[in-house]
């Protein structure tokens, strides 16, 4: 909806917030607002709520998303210089991905909310943490996460999934259009052009998942290449020249000729052939066909 400007899923899309909002039986907290045993979902969920103001126009999506940002900073401490706990309420790891959903959502309120100061400075204070904590390893890519526990805090030298490169990009993206800051895109550049120089996630020109070798990919990593997709996407769109099109296009034919069945469904290896149908590898197509828009 966001890239045709149709409003025809939008009932779906409030069915699904009003029943995902609802608290959770399970939960000791009483979860609600998209709170539940972990913080990066709660990342996703708020970062959809930007994306519902922006259709909508509607603050109360805003709103929403500026709970979500209090519950997630509510998980920031100072084991290992600060950063998000990930696991709830166990705190046992400090990882990429919730440190990076938090720098994007912190950005993207600010960039929402005239007059803010409070969200750009915990943009900018998450990504100072997050680009000093060693995640970011010597070629360029982001492991998983920290030795938080007797480890010293140290990169854990974890799987550089796709999903922890692309999610920092588009973070990075909008705190550039926060602040300016053309040194933010020098990172993200350097991010991005890692995973394309990598033998191990650019195969022969595709994206490709490092669990897929194995054919062991689960239900949340056949999702993970569309979201590099879409946050390179967001970098690309900021970038004079725009250098990624050309790359995400690739992708995207690459997926459309040799990875989609007859019922126009795709599979998990954009470069072919098309192995099954499910909701990850359709989520990740939809991110990526949409990305070249």
């Amino acid at each position: 909806m966001a890239k045709t400007g149709s409003r025809k899923y939008m009932p779906e899309v409030k069915n699904t917030i009003a029943i995902q909002r609802a608290p959770l039986e399970w939960w000791p907290e009483g979860g609600g607002e998209f709170r539940a045993d972990s913080t990066d979902d709660t990342g996703w969920w708020a970062l959809a709520m930007t994306s519902m103001y922006d259709l909508t126009r509607d603050k109360k999506y805003l709103d929403i998303a500026e709970l979500d940002e209090a519950y997630m900073r509510d998980y920031w401490d100072d084991t290992c210089g600060g950063g998000i706990w990930w696991d709830i309420p166990a705190k046992s790891y400090k990882n990429a991905i919730s440190i990076e959903l938090y720098i994007k959502l912190a950005a993207a309120l600010h960039n929402r909310i005239p007059g803010d100061k409070v969200y750009l400075a915990h943009a900018l204070e998450a990504w100072q943490w997050f680009k000093d904590s060693g995640m970011i390893n010597g070629d360029h890519l982001v492991n998983d996460g920290l030795n938080t526990q007797g480890g010293g805090c140290a990169n854990n030298g974890g799987t550089t999934w796709t999903y922890n490169q692309g999610v920092i990009l588009g973070g990075l993206a909008e705190l550039y259009k926060a602040t300016g800051d053309k040194s933010l895109l020098a990172d993200g550049r350097a991010i991005a052009d890692a995973v394309i120089a990598s033998p191990a996630l650019t195969q022969n020109g595709i994206l490709t998942e490092p669990c897929q070798a194995a054919g062991d990919c689960n239900s949340d990593q056949a999702a993970f290449k569309g979201i590099f997709a879409r946050n390179l996407g967001e970098l690309d769109r900021v970038l004079t020249g725009h250098p990624y099109r050309t790359y995400l296009r690739t992708q995207a034919s690459s997926a459309y000729a040799n990875d989609r069945n007859s019922s126009h469904q795709y599979g998990l290896s954009w470069a072919g052939p098309f192995d099954q149908a499910t909701i990850g590898r359709q989520e990740s197509a939809v991110s990526l066909l949409t990305a070249v828009l």
